[in-house]
């Protein structure tokens, strides 16, 4: 399908000269880093921008920086890239594990962290993993610098803060300074190349405290703090697993559609919560399967 639609070109050579033509071409413009969700949406005619801002060939766009403990992912950081990080599956393993998640191979050496997020689908995979670990997103361009936690992050499905003539420059995640067992578990409806049909991160720490993250069972992925409230200080028996999962239902809005009903995700997510308590709780004993093994049902 050819792309129909007539925009300028820019391959800007600077971090700075992209910010200019953002600022330049304000709503018209979009960044293309991967390009795997725009370039399929110029096709189908769903957008039409006047500008096309491609920040490949920016240096250091691409990087994976670590200083003082925390992480700093350039907007043009693949999935791939983040998966052949030793130092990201060390320090931020459940990240890790919902990387490897996403599409497939050749999706994943395109497609961009920063991108994923700037996509705001409700079933994005990244993002549970990212509102667990307490990312920030990093923009810039006609109001200055900002840094947004991600919790502020998304408005509803497709729609987030980032105002016209501002872009994405990263996402900075801190390494939790605790020992910590993480897993992401994604519900889908086959291996490879498919949107969750529900999806979970959950982090236990030594300290017997949780973060517990939800993806494609409400307009936006979002933490569960209730179930934290209710779990933290406390092992994980099964009357308190039990007990978290009436309060999830309660937290959560899933939709039917076409890849699964309501009522479907409804139940799919409390066995997620199972199978990630499981999960997290056995790698903080250094048990249990490694990151990226039986992360899906």
């Amino acid at each position: 399908m050819p792309i129909t639609c007539e925009y300028e070109y820019h391959r800007p050579a600077a971090l700075k000269d992209a910010l200019a033509l953002v600022k330049k071409h304000a709503c018209g413009a979009r960044i293309l880093a991967g390009g795997t969700d725009l370039i399929v949406r110029l096709k189908e005619g769903i957008e039409s921008p006047t500008a096309l801002i491609d920040i490949k060939g920016i240096p250091g766009i691409a990087d994976i920086e670590e200083k003082n403990g925390t992480f700093f992912f350039g907007a043009g950081v693949t999935f791939t890239a983040l998966l052949e990080s030793e130092a990201v599956k060390s320090r931020l393993p459940a990240l890790w594990e919902a990387a490897k998640t996403v599409a497939c191979g050749g999706i994943r050496n395109r497609a961009t962290l920063a991108g994923n997020i700037c996509s705001a689908v409700p079933s994005l995979d990244s993002a549970p993993a990212l509102l667990c670990y307490g990312a920030v997103v990093h923009t810039d361009g006609a109001s200055g610098k900002k840094k947004i936690p991600l919790g502020e992050w998304f408005l509803g499905p497709k729609k987030t803060v980032l105002c016209e003539g501002e872009m994405v420059t990263g996402i900075s995640v801190p390494a939790p300074k605790l020992k910590h067992g993480g897993a992401y578990c994604k519900l889908g409806r086959y291996h490879g190349e498919d949107l969750a049909q529900a999806g979970l991160c959950m982090l236990a720490f030594e300290n017997r405290t949780y973060r517990l993250a939800v993806g494609a069972v409400a307009p936006t992925p979002k933490r569960i703090t209730a179930v934290e409230k209710l779990v933290d200080g406390q092992d994980l028996t099964p009357e308190l697993l039990y007990k978290a999962k009436a309060i999830l239902a309660e937290e959560i809005n899933p939709i039917s559609d076409i890849r699964a009903s309501a009522e479907y995700r409804t139940h799919m997510i409390k066995v997620l919560w199972d199978n990630a308590a499981a999960m997290s709780t056995s790698r903080l004993e250094g048990k249990g399967p490694d990151y990226g093994v039986n992360s899906l049902v």
